[in-house]
């Protein structure tokens, strides 16, 4: 994984079809997962999905994403186990809480759908440079200001990771205790908030005069400095995607 994005270098063909079809996949499986309440269908769905990650070879690096997720989905499940609205038969009993059928069926949907959600969108970035995707949504129009601002959010977590990383080892050279208890760790983690934000800020204010100096914002013609070779199946990819979306709005519409 590059130390500065999320996107995991691999040789599978899901790396070599381009963003924005990769993209369209994106929002086509999530959109579809909402246009239907069967929750086999939508759990189809997902291990299609999971399916392309494998096949991109990128699965276990969506799966710490998906684990810091299921703090929320466990309260969803719980919310909706617990106090549904239409609650009336009870699945089981945990003490003297009671899971309803009717709320832990709407909190498995739910559960189904981010799961998707959260891999469609690994399929994305985990297998696409950023800057490709964002040269190929400026080629398609997008301001480059905004492309700016995508590329930034795509590199800021890995950057912050970098970054603690680089100073957690230097305070521990420096004889700070970053290891042990709980508490130990709580305490080693104070002297590295003020660090890691002042670097931060001071990595974006170098950045913008870099951007500048480049004349980030000058009016004329704009080239690109690498032309990425289009795909040769991306049509095919995207009216199979279209015709799949197609297909479950008359679906859903007729039944």
């Amino acid at each position: 994984m590059n130390q500065m994005t999320l996107y995991v270098e691999k040789e599978s063909f899901i790396h070599r079809i381009d963003p924005l079809t990769k993209l369209l996949f994106a929002f086509i499986s999530i959109l579809i997962t909402y246009l239907t309440a069967d929750r086999l269908f939508v759990f189809c769905i997902l291990l299609f999905t999971v399916a392309l990650l494998l096949a991109g070879k990128v699965f276990k690096y969506i799966l710490p994403v998906i684990g810091v997720s299921f703090l929320l989905i466990l309260s969803i499940i719980l919310v909706q186990g617990f106090f549904h609205p239409d609650r009336a038969t009870i699945l089981f009993s945990i003490g003297p809480l009671t899971i309803y059928k009717e709320g832990f069926s709407i909190a498995l949907l739910i559960t189904l759908r981010v799961v998707n959600m959260i891999s469609a969108f690994g399929v994305v970035i985990l297998t696409t440079k950023p800057d490709d995707l964002v040269e190929s949504l400026v080629q398609k129009g997008l301001s480059h200001r905004f492309g700016y601002v995508l590329l930034s959010v795509l590199q800021i977590i890995p950057q912050m990771i970098a970054l603690t990383g680089k100073i957690t080892d230097a305070q521990r050279a420096r004889g700070l205790e970053t290891e042990g208890s709980l508490w130990i760790r709580f305490k080693s983690f104070i002297p590295l908030i003020g660090p890691v934000v002042l670097n931060s800020l001071n990595e974006t204010r170098e950045r913008s005069i870099a951007l500048e100096i480049r004349r980030f914002n000058s009016k004329g013609q704009r080239t690109s400095l690498y032309e990425r070779e289009p795909y040769k199946y991306r049509w095919i990819i995207r009216a199979g995607l279209l015709s799949a979306l197609f297909a479950v709005i008359v679906w859903r519409v007729g039944s």
